[in-house]
């Protein structure tokens, strides 16, 4: 992964173009780069979402099986907001312009069971730097039973994956509150990330502490308080999380993992040819530019294109921008992808989903 490095000499121009015209933006509409006032009013709207229902459980006054799946079920959508809305833009340091903010709020990703660093490290920087790179993107870097490039090994069973991905995607934040965050963070420690002395080890504390904290809130306490066979709460627990993966799965997948979304490869000496910012073009999509209460649901993350190029601006401004990298794309002729709507893009993540799996 170190090794792999982007052709500087392409569209250079192009990339100072669009940096200058979007700072030019901000400039002339006297706009932060940051949240204002619109990001803290989701923040509490999406805390409360998750937190309330919650609450509710625990208070010992359910005793309905259907009012407990409910109320789990739409703290899982909470969950999602939180994380596409509040800690997604907290831990790229969009947030606010304040660092102690963003750590702050980037914590909330900790409190739904999960843990920011470690996400920091897959999201952030492989993610963001090596977008549908073998071995360098963490998102396509899958178990053997998925594959999300070309580039990767296919199985047999991957003629099937189209059928039995919503299962598995809807398991991913499972897998987060239990072991995912502590085989990557080893991995990541043999990747050569927790460098200083003792770090790693502050880490995986840090990592059991936190879900501990969670499970105690989001399940044990909901055991003792709920009067109803403790099957019934650890499904309704399971189903919140089911719908939250399903939700989180399907918005970032579906940016990258198109029909026409490219998957390079870098060549013996480690060189991607092309520059970063037109792989990122290359490699990301946008859906649904039109729909602002969807945009407003899922943190602006249908203009990933937007996000890839400018993770330091909030996703409040994406669609004030998108018109500027779009005309200055077509201006420069660099690949702009767009689906019209989210159906759109989800039937052609389905394409790709069984084109993978053939032979």
């Amino acid at each position: 992964m170190k090794s792999i490095r982007f052709d500087k000499t392409g569209k250079a121009e192009f990339s100072s173009t669009l940096h200058n015209r979007v700072n030019e933006y901000f400039k002339k509409n006297r706009e932060t780069k940051y949240g204002d006032s619109r990001m803290v009013y989701k923040s509490i709207f999406m805390l409360s979402v998750f937190f309330i229902p919650l609450v509710i459980i625990s208070s010992g006054i359910v005793s309905s099986s259907l009012l407990l799946f409910a109320l789990y079920i739409l703290s899982g959508l909470g969950m999602a907001g939180v994380g596409m809305g509040v800690m997604h833009d907290a831990i790229h340091g969009s947030y606010s312009k304040n660092p102690t903010i963003n750590k702050c709020l980037g914590y909330s990703m900790n409190l739904i069971g999960a843990n920011a660093n470690v996400w920091r490290i897959q999201h952030n920087v492989l993610h963001h730097t090596y977008t549908n790179i073998d071995h360098g993107d963490d998102d396509i870097n899958a178990p053997f039973f998925l594959r999300f490039s070309p580039n990767a090994k296919r199985y047999w069973i991957h003629r099937f994956q189209y059928l039995y991905i919503w299962f598995f995607y809807g398991l991913s934040t499972i897998s987060w509150i239990t072991t995912k965050d502590f085989v990557r963070a080893i991995r990541y420690k043999n990747m050569g990330f927790f460098k200083k002395e003792g770090e790693f080890r502050k880490e995986l504390v840090k990592i059991a502490s936190w879900k501990v904290l969670y499970y105690t809130y989001a399940l044990i306490i909901p055991l003792v308080m709920v009067p109803l066979p403790a099957y019934i709460v650890v499904l309704a627990f399971l189903s919140m999380h089911f719908v939250t993966g399903i939700c989180i799965s399907l918005v970032f997948q579906t940016a990258h993992i198109l029909s026409d979304t490219s998957f390079p490869q870098p060549d013996k000496k480690g060189l991607i040819y092309n520059e970063w910012i037109t792989h990122q073009l290359a490699t990301t999509s946008n859906y649904a530019p039109k729909s602002r209460v969807f945009s407003w649901l899922i943190g602006g993350l249908n203009f990933q294109v937007e996000h890839h190029l400018f993770p330091n601006i909030c996703h409040i401004h994406y669609r004030k921008i998108a018109r500027i990298v779009s005309e200055t794309a077509q201006e420069y002729k660099v690949p702009y992808l767009v689906k019209s709507t989210f159906l759109t893009a989800l039937q052609d993540h389905v394409k790709m989903l069984k084109q993978l799996g053939r032979a």
